[in-house]
């Protein structure tokens, strides 16, 4: 496995995580960080060994956006960085889970937007900060932001600049789960360990149908549908499964 020292990666159980490792910058996003950051990802996807990716912070923050101290030489190398992110994340074959326990500001917010699936702490907040600086949304927020608030939301969102706090940012949808800080470890790890445990090949199918969705009519999703559905069919977990689906029902009761 390739040695970082702006992220730190583990893999467990089927969980590949992410660690940003910058704690005294709160996790600020500099060349080093990007880079190494968009690397792990592209390995993780390509590992068999990984079910599930995490993605987190170290520290008290889940990443703080660009470094100001290096963004005005560095800025147009940071944005063009969040495009390799973003895509690498959505890109995977696997479920990614963003774990936010602090801050998740610019860039930062929309890391964890680019994730199919966000939990956090009740101490958590996410905002679009970008106008603060005199700068637009980057790291695929005008993308992201939009479809999981609205784009009236979303523009009240950029225009106010401000951080939203966990309470609130579960009721637009920018978290889709908020948990005690003291439990939000846990709670992650179970629910990637979950993840992790289900069928490889129809975790993966799903995702990619889910995301094909947003571009595509419903006749292609339905002839999609049938692809995978016959694809997986002739796999031997489901048929096993399927084999074996008397006694699972049996024991869901």
């Amino acid at each position: 496995m390739a040695a970082y020292d702006r992220v730190l990666v583990e893999i467990t159980g089927g969980v590949g995580t992410l660690t940003l490792n910058r704690p005294e910058k709160l996790n600020a996003l500099d060349r080093q960080l990007c880079g190494e950051l968009t690397d792990a990802l592209r390995m993780l996807a390509q590992s068999d060994a990984v079910r599930t990716i995490v993605i987190t912070g170290a520290g008290r923050a889940f990443c703080a956006g660009a470094d100001l101290a290096v963004l005005a030489a560095d800025g147009p190398a940071l944005v063009a960085a969040g495009k390799d992110v973003a895509l690498a994340i959505r890109g995977a074959p696997q479920p990614v889970l963003a774990v936010v326990h602090g801050a998740a500001a610019g860039g930062g917010a929309n890391l964890a937007l680019a994730c199919d699936y966000r939990i956090a702490s009740d101490q958590a907040a996410i905002g679009q900060v970008f106008h603060r600086l005199g700068l637009v949304p980057d790291w695929g927020g005008s993308f992201f932001l939009p479809r999981l608030v609205g784009t009236s939301k979303a523009l009240e969102l950029v225009w106010s600049a401000r951080m939203v706090p966990a309470v609130e940012a579960l009721v637009l949808g920018l978290f889709d789960r908020v948990v005690p800080h003291a439990e939000l470890a846990a709670e992650a790890r179970r629910l990637a360990e979950l993840w992790a445990g289900q069928p490889v090949a129809a975790v993966r199918r799903a995702k990619e149908a889910l995301y094909v969705s947003e571009r595509h009519p419903l006749a292609a999703m339905l002839d999609l549908e049938i692809a995978h559905q016959n694809e997986l069919f002739a796999s031997p977990e489901a048929r096993a499964r399927i084999a074996g689906g008397a006694s699972l029902a049996k024991g869901s009761r």
